[in-house]
Order: C-alpha cells, then structure tokens, then sequence
C-alpha cells in the first residue's frame, strides 16, 4: 500500500515550500520536559532535521525538548526503559523488545521505510558466505535481525553465541567502516548512511537491498516510540512532538534537495563529518520518509527474531497507539495511518488545536 503523507526520495520534487512556523503554545497537560533519544543517521531524517531546524521546538513551545543521540535502538530501548528518555526512534525489533516489558511502550508514528543493505567485498558472493566474518549496529537491532533470518533462509547458522556457519560481531557503525576498510570484516547489514559509506568509501558492493525482500519494497525502519507512562500522563505534549515531526515532513515535502543537504549539515554537526555528495544522494535515494509504520513489516520482523532465537513469542496486542497522529493527519487533511489491528483499545486525550 502507499504511505501515507509520506516522501519518498527517489521521487524528486519541484515545488519549493517555505514552511511558517506557529508560535509557541504550552502544552496544556502541563508538562516541563520531553526527553527524546534518535541516531546520527540519514534513516532518522525526521528528528536530525526536526531538532536542527527548531520545528520539533516550535511545535512543543514552552517544552523543552532535551534530546539524545544513540548508535542502535536497543540501547536507546534502555535508557527508556530505565527512565533516561522519554520517546526515541528506533527500529522495529527494539520496539518490540520493549513492549515485552509488560507494554513499556507505544508506536505512536512511523518514521523511515528502507535504507537497509547488505554490503560485502567485491569477491563475495551468496555461494561463499561460510566462515564469513559480518557486522550488524547491534545485537538484536533491526538490521542484526535482518541478517541472521536472511543467512538462515540460505541454510547458514549464525548463532549469537558464535561457533555457527557465520560469525556476525555487533559493532558501533563508525568502528565498522573502519573494520571493513581495513579487511578486518568481509561485510555488514546496515542502515544509511553507513550502507552507501560502505560501498563508496570502503569499495563494497551490495550482496542484499533489504528492499528487494518485502512486498513492494516497503518495510519499517524506523518508528517513533514513547513510554506509555508518559504518553499516559502528558498526550498534550505527544501531540506537540508528533505536530513537529509533521511540520518537519511537510518542510521535506516541500522542500527535498534543501532538506536533504540541511540533514547532511545537522549531521556533521552530530559527528563532526558531513557526507560526502555521493554518499548523502546515494542515501537519501534509498529510502522514504513517512508517518506510517507500515504494521505488516512489524508482525514479520517479530516472527524473524523468534526464528533465529533473538526474541520469544509476543502478543503485540496494543503496541501502537497511533490515535493522536491519526487526529493530527485528519486535521491536515491527510490519510489516517494503519495499526494493523494491533492499536490499543483505549487511548489517551490531546487537543490537537
């Protein structure tokens, strides 16, 4: 199905749209904070440029929004659940891991379909991929998920513990690139920009185009995640940060190659180093910024964690809430997002006005 309200950047645009800012409204529940945990990656488009632009503050008003950078979703499910952060993009399987928590957590949004490769040394085919050494962000991370199941599909263990057909190291993506550079690895799944940095910087090619395995190349990436006991308490300030993140969708919309290039420039302030042209077009033509979460990708990363023993079978009854983007994507006049029928069965008020 098309995503809703979404860009997908192999599309380009020419309508050039200089979004107006709302003055500053406090959020009516009364709430001081939001505490919000993202990635220096290009396949977190929405929050990188959000936070850089001021349009995710714009949009809390008087909030503050502190926010939190992360290399991998199971550790920014960590400091949620440990009450550091109180929302984060992450992937799916990390979502998931939390929600396990006696429901921790809500989807409240979608974020990024795509953006995923498996990137190897140009010798390397699928016939010789025994007794391979492979990197993935983190253990049991959405992209690690992916390589397990996709190596056990061609008939290859690749246990967490080691000692299988593949050795897969969970690495820091930076570390990475390095490894791969230096031949110290023969390949890693990764999301972007570290695919397309592989294969320009490091002379990789790419095995598997994570595309090329869901129904009409749509899968979820990244989500935007919130504690329920936040979401509970303050869903006026939820509606805030999803009214941010829609403004800042409207900006990329509108606005493509000059929200692409100020991604780029919030980045290098995140790390210390833009990407390079080749690698940022490279990157941002893989992917598609969108508010829907794309439920049906969910329910199938879930059942791939449990196939290859990273995740135990999980009612996800109730993981999404996706009422107040829904209320906030009908007032713009936009279509509603699916749950899947997995939403919960009764969620918290905010006034989208």
């Amino acid at each position: 199905m098309s995503a809703p309200f979404a860009f997908d950047s192999r599309i380009p645009s020419r309508l050039i749209h200089t979004p107006t800012c709302a003055p500053p409204v406090r959020s009516s529940d009364g709430n001081a904070q939001i505490r919000l945990g993202y990635f220096a990656n290009v396949t977190h488009a929405l929050p990188v440029l959000g936070v850089a632009n001021g349009q995710y503050q714009s949009a809390l008003g008087s909030t503050k929004l502190q926010t939190q950078i992360f290399n991998a979703g199971p550790a920014a499910v960590e400091a949620l659940l440990a009450g550091s952060i109180d929302a984060a993009y992450v992937g799916p399987n990390p979502a998931i891991t939390a929600f396990q928590k006696s429901g921790a957590i809500r989807i409240i949004s979608g974020a990024t379909s795509g953006g995923a490769q498996f990137v190897v040394k140009p010798g390397i085919t699928e016939s010789d991929l025994k007794g391979k050494n492979f990197a993935t962000p983190q253990l049991g991370n959405t992209q690690d998920v992916a390589l397990r199941y996709w190596l056990k599909q061609k008939g290859l263990s690749a246990p967490s513990a080691g000692g299988g057909d593949v050795n897969i190291t969970p690495t820091e993506n930076a570390q990475t690139l390095d490894l791969f550079k230096s031949g110290k690895i023969d390949g890693a799944w990764v999301p972007e920009p570290w695919a397309s940095r592989l294969v320009y910087e490091g002379g990789g090619k790419v095995l598997v185009d994570e595309a090329s395995l869901w129904p009409k190349g749509q899968f979820v990436t990244t989500q935007l995640i919130v504690s329920t006991t936040f979401l509970n308490k303050y869903p006026d300030t939820v509606n805030k940060l999803l009214a941010g993140e829609l403004a800042t969708l409207k900006t990329i919309n509108g606005q493509p190659v000059q929200s692409r290039d100020a991604v780029n420039t919030a980045l290098k302030e995140l790390t210390g180093k833009a990407l390079t042209p080749e690698v940022l077009a490279r990157s941002w033509q893989n992917l598609t910024v969108t508010l829907d979460p794309i439920a049906s990708s969910l329910i199938a990363d879930q059942q791939h964690a449990e196939a290859v023993g990273l995740a135990k079978p999980t009612n996800l009854q109730g993981i999404y809430d996706l009422s107040i983007l829904n209320n906030l994507l009908t007032a713009a006049g936009k279509p509603t997002v699916s749950n899947g029928g997995l939403g919960v069965t009764t969620s918290p008020s905010a006034s989208t006005s």
